[in-house]
């Protein structure tokens, strides 16, 4: 009997790690070779397909870089926003055409993101794109292995190997990797800043949060509830603050002699963006069903809604500890609820910040689950969107040859492995709402280790 339970375990992980890596294939194959593929074609026919497509992301900001160094051009001027779409697709984009994007590719980042950067821009693009994409799927892995360090959570070598492969081939990861979104380094910066404040060093902390700022909206939220959570124990944990404010006020300083007018024009951007770009998802989900006319009044209403909820749980937990269990639910509820009402629609590749909130969702099942029927529903439902991508690529695939290529290539079969991106975010809230409520206080300490996922 003692030898049966570790045989057991050995067991479930190489199967887990087997299908894990039968599904991670089945997703980069759909990806690359039928999505990408796919999303091409469209741009090509109408007319935008002489751009880049891979390491577009990080195409504006290694163009604005370079022409800043070389020119002196202003990164949010309108003649570098169509420098940009000549780059990424050929030519500049006509607001008159109605094939063209909504999105018009202005220069979206902060400007000490370009000074960041500027070595990059001494490069060519082509190899400076692979080298980018290459460090980002290092730092994605290395994302990984920090939060299962914050979280505490001792697991076997191949269930790390089933969360990697799960983690890289997820299409937020897929989409990230493709354009070279900063966004994995702002989930890498992000999870290394939770593992040095846990290590109570609250410097190296700051300084690292204050990197964030590159993309403010993916950590604007987290951001106050540390700041909030370091009035708690001024005397330790205000080094935090110290480092946060000391960094960023440098970064902008620095970006100030560089470009003195920025911030008028950022904000400026930033302002606008609204007309041009996605909704974010309490829009497209919730209550663009409803029709112009309520749509916008009920938009404001649950965005309001969510962010008195946000501030509420970041005041109850300010005095939590880094390595509680009410800590990291915070934490993970401030990602989701920024997921759902902060990020714009379209911005999938940010959706990785979801990632504490599933590892701890994934590490307590067994206790969200003893809470009663409604739990258990919901971890079923969770479960199933969860790994939905995996399961509906590698079944798309496998039926391929039996299905008519009419109905293989209409948008509801195709874009089955991506349909669960939008719903997946509310999945997380109400699970990890619901963890909340049940266990709102108790530290993963206290709890005894598992010795499988």
């Amino acid at each position: 009997m003692a030898t049966s339970q570790p045989a057991t375990l050995t067991l479930s992980s190489t199967l887990a790690l087997c299908l894990a890596l039968i599904g991670a294939a089945s997703m980069l194959y759909y990806h690359q070779g039928l999505f990408m593929p796919r999303v091409r074609a469209v741009r090509a026919a109408r007319g935008l397909g002489h751009g880049y497509a891979f390491g577009n992301d990080f195409y504006q900001v290694w163009i604005t870089s370079r022409e800043w160094l070389r020119n002196g051009r202003d990164p949010y001027s309108p003649e570098m926003t169509r420098e940009i779409q000549t780059g990424l697709f050929g030519r500049p984009l006509d607001p008159n055409r109605p094939s063209d994007p909504i999105d018009r590719r202005v220069f979206p980042y902060p400007a000490f993101t370009g000074l960041l950067f500027w070595p990059a821009a001494e490069f060519p693009f082509s190899p400076v794109r692979a080298l980018v994409v290459c460090l980002l799927a290092a730092l994605t892995v290395s994302s990984v292995m920090l939060w299962l360090r914050a979280l505490h959570w001792r697991i076997g070598g191949k269930w790390i190997a089933v969360i990697l492969l799960l983690t890289l081939s997820s299409y937020p990861a897929l989409e990230g990797l493709y354009s070279g979104q900063l966004g994995l380094l702002v989930g890498f910066l992000l999870a290394a800043a939770i593992v040095a404040l846990q290590r109570s060093r609250f410097l190296l902390a700051g300084f690292l949060l204050a990197l964030t700022t590159i993309k403010p909206q993916v950590t604007a939220l987290v951001i106050f509830y540390l700041l909030l959570w370091s009035l708690h124990l001024w005397r330790e944990r205000g080094r935090l603050v110290i480092g946060f404010f000391s960094t960023l006020a440098l970064l902008i300083a620095a970006a100030l002699v560089a470009f003195p007018h920025w911030i008028q024009s950022w904000t400026h951007i930033v302002l606008a963006a609204r007309h041009y770009t996605q909704p974010p998802l309490v829009t497209e989900v919730l209550t663009s069903p409803l029709g112009p006319r309520l749509a916008g009044p009920a938009t404001i209403v649950l965005k309001a809604t969510f962010i008195v909820s946000a501030v509420f749980v970041a005041w109850r937990h300010r005095t939590a500890a880094a390595s509680s269990r009410a800590f990291w639910i915070t934490l993970s509820l401030l990602l989701t609820i920024t997921t759902i009402t902060v990020l714009q629609g379209l911005a999938i590749y940010d959706h990785l910040i979801l990632l504490p909130g599933i590892l701890l969702l994934v590490r307590y099942r067994g206790e969200l689950a003893n809470a009663g029927p409604v739990p258990r529903i919901l971890l079923v439902v969770g479960a199933l969107l969860l790994f939905w991508p995996w399961i509906s690529a590698f079944a798309l695939i496998l039926l391929r040859p039996w299905i008519a290529p009419s109905i293989f290539n209409s948008r509801a079969i195709f874009s089955l492995p991506i349909r669960n991106a939008a719903s997946l975010p509310f999945a997380v809230l109400v699970l990890l709402t619901w963890m909340w409520r049940v266990s709102p206080t108790r530290s993963p300490e206290g709890v005894e280790e598992r010795s499988c996922a």
